[in-house]
């Protein structure tokens, strides 16, 4: 037995000094954080399904935000990749995990009734809840103002989420995304009525956004999806996909502020 244990002595030992000896006295100054952007979701079931599918199925999320009461959940750590974006693009970058943090609101989203679809709406307290945290990330990942997207903006060929009722318009009026002015946007929409500009224009724009289309001056399914993203996000009143003034004088307010 004593043997034993000074042959395991000597082996932790012998572990131990195989530990680099690192000096971390000097850091430099040109560095920031891996995170550049901030995802919404929606999660599409209720709080216990989602936690479940958030913690042992095939997807992840940094934070789950339930509805009532609003609590926020810490599901995998910031400096990790949660796997809630897949096949995605903004800015030219593409398949974000990498450097996204991901939200996942507990929200229904839709069901498609005879009618049509009906839209399940956030909760104003989980919405509050939602702006605290992503005011406390911005400030600790120093984050510019446009960082924070919605799963559509980064796969519009196959997302809809966070969806129309979502309050984007409060996370503009709280300073956490960009947000047109109105009086501009209507001024802008009497010029742009007059003469709309052509598809390759709309799709040059949507560009500069952030989305990725192709710039092919065609009004083809993947530009329309991608043009209904962008009206769901700052138009969720009608959001058809058409290339219209309104959405036009949208397009050139933000981007002339951008």
């Amino acid at each position: 037995m004593k043997s034993f244990l000074s042959s395991l002595l000597l082996l932790l030992i012998a572990g131990c000094a195989q530990q680099p000896q690192i000096d971390t006295r000097f850091v430099s100054a040109n560095q920031n954080s891996r995170v550049q952007y901030i995802v919404l979701h929606y999660t599409s079931t209720d709080f216990l399904h989602s936690l479940a599918l958030l913690t042992h199925g095939d997807v992840s999320a940094h934070y789950l935000i339930d509805e009532d009461p609003p609590t926020i959940y810490r599901l995998v750590d910031e400096n990790r990749r949660a796997w809630h974006a897949g096949e995605s693009e903004w800015q030219g970058r593409t398949w974000l995990n990498a450097s996204s943090i991901g939200i996942e609101l507990v929200n229904r989203g839709y069901e498609d009734m005879a009618d049509g679809r009906v839209w399940y709406p956030f909760a104003e307290a989980q919405i509050d809840a939602l702006i605290g945290l992503l005011k406390d990330l911005v400030k600790r990942h120093q984050l510019p103002l446009g960082s924070i997207i919605g799963h559509l903006d980064i796969a519009p060929q196959r997302k809809v989420d966070p969806g129309p009722l979502f309050p984007w318009k409060r996370l503009g009026e709280a300073g956490l995304i960009p947000w047109p002015d109105a009086g501009e946007v209507a001024r802008k929409q009497v010029l742009l009525a007059a003469e709309l500009p052509n598809v390759l224009w709309f799709q040059h724009q949507l560009a500069i956004q952030g989305y990725a289309v192709e710039q092919n001056g065609t009004l083809d399914q993947a530009t329309r999806n991608v043009l209904a993203a962008f009206q769901m996000k700052y138009r969720p009143a009608r959001y058809d996909g058409e290339p219209d003034a309104q959405t036009a004088a949208l397009l050139l307010v933000l981007n002339t502020r951008k």
